[in-house]
């Protein structure tokens, strides 16, 4: 019987090895790469026909039309491939959540109603088998962020091919998050129906208030060179006051944004809209006060029953001729595979490819900070590039056939590509 026992553990040991992913982090890069005869969307609304781009040390060192081949390398002939910066995919809980349905694997949401100093970066989970779906369709970096409460917490940037949050880190801390309570009216009851007395406006108003005196606090605490005690709420805003943050406030409709104007301009923070479904109505005061814009689910349903159907659609060449700065987003974490294809969408309805494609590389790099280093294929940058048999914008001929993350060329293998073959060889089909 204990041989019997020793030889089931064996046996189901080896089946779980074989059973383990062979999907790891690539080493840094260790010689120089030059892709040629592509066609190269730098990601600034400029096209370089039969390009040529060279990258060292996870580095870009020369694109061009006709950028000199090193003395020792590796040149790869793409063959009239298309060449993209990589997407980038803001305001996710990319990491944070794998299953939505078992809350044990849900860890993006924080007890209490202002809890500024929650970091979601340190809750981000790199062996989530969720990362390497979304890169196979061209998302190479994403800015994980936390959700609950009023004031939520921080998020971070980060590269998805690591083997822990400390190596994923892009850009630690970035942004502050605060969702503001709804001040749209309840929907009118049924008349065979009438519905009890609501204060939800009024309720919402409160927190607002809640949250403007929290920072006026703040305000007055940072001011201060000396402090009896200690206020780790206070002190975990203090990088909203110096600039070295940004506040991300989550609102949709005019009289939200138009608090979160106030905002920006009592406490002199960067501001940036989350959401923005009624933006179009103010464009010209965000573009006054400088406040971007993150578009979320731009395939949703108008807010308000008048607007046009096709409104959520529209908004960003709405926003683009307004010249409001604005980058396209998604909802969750798994949708986020589809932030290329919503950039096509957009450029259906109103933008053209070049800037469709800046909406989800270069003008999310601007929003979240990390322009200096990457959203453009240009010398001197990283080289986060994704490459594409076609449009990497239309899901009927993208397909991305490599990529790379500061030079190094990811594995683009994940599990539903895994069970694919499995499957084939099953029915043999392979």
């Amino acid at each position: 019987m204990k041989h019997l026992i020793l030889l089931y553990i064996s046996i189901t040991g080896s089946l779980a090895a074989m059973a383990q992913e062979t999907i790891y982090p690539a080493g840094s890069q260790q010689e120089t790469v030059v892709l040629t005869n592509a066609t190269i969307h730098v990601g600034n609304g400029q096209v370089i026909e039969k390009g040529v781009i060279t990258f060292a040390n996870g580095k870009i060192t020369a694109v061009g039309t006709t950028a000199a081949a090193p003395a020792a390398g590796k040149v790869i002939d793409l063959q009239g491939k298309h060449v993209y910066p990589g997407i980038i995919a803001p305001v996710t809980n990319l990491g944070l959540t794998e299953v939505e349905a078992v809350r044990s694997t849900n860890d993006f949401r924080e007890v209490g109603e202002i809890d500024p100093s929650v970091r979601a970066l340190v809750a981000y989970n790199t062996d989530s088998k969720v990362i390497n779906t979304i890169r196979a369709n061209g998302i190479l970096l994403a800015q994980v962020t936390p959700e609950g409460g009023i004031i939520s917490g921080s998020s971070s940037v980060v590269q998805l091919d690591a083997w822990n949050w400390e190596d994923a880190a892009y850009r630690k801390d970035g942004a502050l998050h605060f969702y503001m309570p709804s001040l749209l009216p309840p929907a009118a009851p049924p008349k065979d129906r009438p519905a009890a007395p609501s204060n939800k406006i009024k309720e919402s108003t409160e927190k607002i208030d809640q949250v403007r005196t929290f920072f006026r606090e703040a305000k007055v605490y940072l001011g201060q060179s000396k402090h009896a005690e200690t206020n780790l709420k206070f002190e975990a805003v203090r990088r909203l006051f110096s600039k070295d943050e940004k506040l991300f406030i989550h609102c949709d409709i005019v009289k939200e944004m138009l608090v979160a104007v106030d905002f920006a301009k009592e406490f002199g923070f960067d501001v940036v809209i989350v959401g923005g479904a009624d933006a179009w109505r103010i464009a010209d005061i965000l573009k006054q006060n400088n406040i971007a814009v993150v578009l979320k689910q731009p395939h949703s349903l108008p807010v308000m029953q008048d607007d046009d159907v096709d409104q959520p659609y529209k908004l960003a060449s709405q926003l683009q001729q307004a010249g409001v700065l604005f980058c396209l987003s998604n909802e969750g974490f798994w949708q986020q595979r589809n932030l290329p294809f919503e950039a096509g969408t957009a450029s259906a309805y109103g933008l053209s490819k070049e800037e469709a494609l800046s909406a989800v590389t270069i003008n999310a790099a601007k929003i979240l900070g990390i322009d200096k280093v990457t959203g453009t294929l240009e010398t001197g940058k990283d080289a986060n590039i994704t490459i594409s048999t076609g449009d990497i914008m239309d899901m009927r001929s993208s397909v991305i056939t490599q990529a790379f993350i500061q030079g190094r060329e990811i594995n683009l293998d994940n599990k539903h590509k895994q069970l694919y073959e499995r499957y084939k060889f099953k029915y043999g089909l392979k």
